[in-house]
């Protein structure tokens, strides 16, 4: 075997270990810590000591196949960790394609979006480039003892490692078995949650869960209004702390002031860094709905959530969802009356990056188009996205008579740094996104100090934590709870469950989930609260 096949087959090898290797260093980001991939010792070994190329040219292109897909799932299961904080769920996330491809459009443009799209495609296809070159040289190497015996060498040696990292008893701590990992888990992940989608198909309809009529809560009305990427971190990391603890403070001055009584608590999200609509669902249903297939299960079942609830109790349904843009047949499975997408706000300003619309014109349409003009109690449930990430620009809290239709927004239309642009400073993505849930704090607090009264139970709380990029990997899944009403009886029930007084909550180990915010007010508002409890 010449220097100069020797040469070539050396770096065929390690274009083979780069490329199952790069999706551990995006996720980890310590290409020193494993540099050695030992399914490309096995696959080399393999190329090498097999016969005529011309009979096993499929092989080739299989292998390929294996090891793209193994790639791609690789890169998948990084970029759900750093975004959600768990790990990638074939069965699950497919339908997320879309709502990726959405947010690119939304936070980068559509020719921008489809840019980086194609650019992904590009590097796809040079990859796999790369892996024929590098396949195709291995088949080719002369075939004499040297090379055979090379060949088997780098065939044993990478199973024995392989099998002994199988085995838990890991030989060379910089060696791992990215490819028959990554393949390994995604199936045992789809057997289980198979298994695991029977269940729970089976449970929700041996527990209906039937709309409860909540006479405590007749003639009030009832704001579930969640916040984007509102999570404990925002109030327990010192990067954060310094600029959202001082504005929950004035927020508890305020209230003080406009006579409202306030209680905060924490309750655990099922998601982390995204899909705030399942955080909306297990608040909504009771259930617990970590993943878009029980979501959709949940959906398609005759469940009663807290809508059929407070329909039951005389109040009209509203969903207030500024950010949807598409159509949603969620909203009609749930049986909200009135649905207030995107395009039904009358909305005259400019879109802001991903935020279609500021917090506080979605705040004002809550006022002025549904609650004044209302002739029955309302229970409406909100999302303010003001807070959702690129995070830019952040922009001041108008006076609420200034509002109007949103076009006073359009000065703003422009304002900030582009998200391409700031997101290339980690640190500096930190501090806007303090600053931008801070926007929404105030806006609330704003509004809540003007609008909130004895009839009205405001229920102020995060979706989910915002992603580890922003939390750190090991925060928890903890959200903020903020109940409001100028009816101290309305929030004496939540400080009877643990919830503090003011609005600041007290740090929770292990919270209780989102999923008991409907029991909860089953219980305590499915009786009159009597005159005693008023005083």
């Amino acid at each position: 075997m010449t220097f100069r096949y020797l040469a070539r087959a050396l770096m065929a090898l390690a274009i083979l270990n780069l490329v199952l290797l790069v999706p551990l260093w995006v996720r980890f980001g310590e290409p020193t810590a494993h540099w050695l991939a030992l399914e490309a010792l096995v696959l080399a070994g393999l190329m090498i000591v097999l016969p005529t190329v011309a009979r096993i040219v499929w092989l080739r292109w299989l292998i390929i196949v294996i090891v793209m897909l193994g790639l791609l799932l690789g890169l998948g299961n990084a970029a759900t960790q750093l975004t959600f904080g768990r790990s990638l769920n074939l069965y699950l996330d497919t339908p997320l394609l879309r709502s990726v491809l959405d947010l690119l459009t939304g936070n980068l443009g559509l020719l921008p979006a489809l840019l980086a799209v194609l650019g992904g495609v590009v590097v796809i296809g040079l990859l796999v480039g790369f892996l024929a070159w590098a396949l195709r040289t291995l088949q080719g190497m002369e075939r004499n003892r040297v090379s055979v015996a090379l060949g088997a060498v780098l065939l044993i040696v990478g199973s024995g490692l392989a099998v002994a990292e199988f085995t838990h008893s890991r030989l060379l701590t910089m060696a791992r078995t990215p490819l028959l990992n990554t393949w390994y888990f995604q199936v045992d992940q789809w057997l289980e949650t198979r298994r695991a989608h029977r269940e729970f198909a089976a449970r929700m309809e041996r527990v209906p869960a039937p709309a409860r009529e909540m006479p405590g809560l007749v003639g009030k009305n009832v704001l579930l209004v969640f916040v984007e990427s509102y999570g404990v971190s925002a109030l327990f990391d010192e990067r954060y702390a310094g600029v959202v603890r001082p504005r929950l403070d004035a927020m508890a001055e305020r209230f003080e002031q406009a006579g409202l009584s306030v209680a905060s608590g924490t309750l655990d999200s099922p998601v982390r860094g995204g899909q705030s609509w399942l955080a909306h669902a297990t608040a909504l249903s009771g259930q617990w709905i970590d993943n878009s297939l029980w979501y959709r299960l949940m959906l398609a079942s005759e469940r009663a959530t807290l809508v059929d609830d407070f329909r039951a109790s005389g109040h009209r349904t509203h969903a207030v969802m500024p950010a949807i843009t598409l159509a949603w047949p969620e909203g009609e499975a749930y049986g909200f009356e009135d649905i207030h997408a995107a395009d039904d706000f009358d909305y005259a300003g400019p879109a802001l990056n991903w935020v279609t619309m500021p917090d506080q014109y979605t705040l004002h349409f809550l006022q002025q188009r549904i609650l004044e003009p209302a002739e029955s109690p309302i229970f409406a449930q909100a999302a303010l996205v003001s807070s959702h990430a690129p995070w830019t620009p952040v922009i001041p809290v108008l006076a609420w008579e200034d509002v109007g239709d949103g076009s006073v927004f359009q000065r703003w239309e422009n304002a900030g740094e582009a998200p391409e642009v700031l997101w290339q400073d980690v640190e500096r993505v930190r501090d806007q996104y303090a600053l931008a849930l801070d926007y929404a704090l105030h806006t609330s607090a704003s509004w809540a100090e003007r609008y909130v009264d004895e009839q009205t139970l405001l229920i102020l709380l995060g979706d989910h934590q915002s992603a580890p990029l922003i939390t750190g990997e090991d925060a928890s899944a903890g959200v903020p709870v903020h109940v409001i009403s100028g009816d101290a009886a309305l929030v004496a029930p939540f400080l009877a469950r643990g919830f503090v007084p003011g609005t600041v909550p007290v740090k929770e180990a292990s919270p209780p989930g989102m999923d008991q915010l409907r029991r909860w007010l089953h219980e305590d508002f499915a009786h009159p609260v009597d005159s005693e409890r008023r005083r």
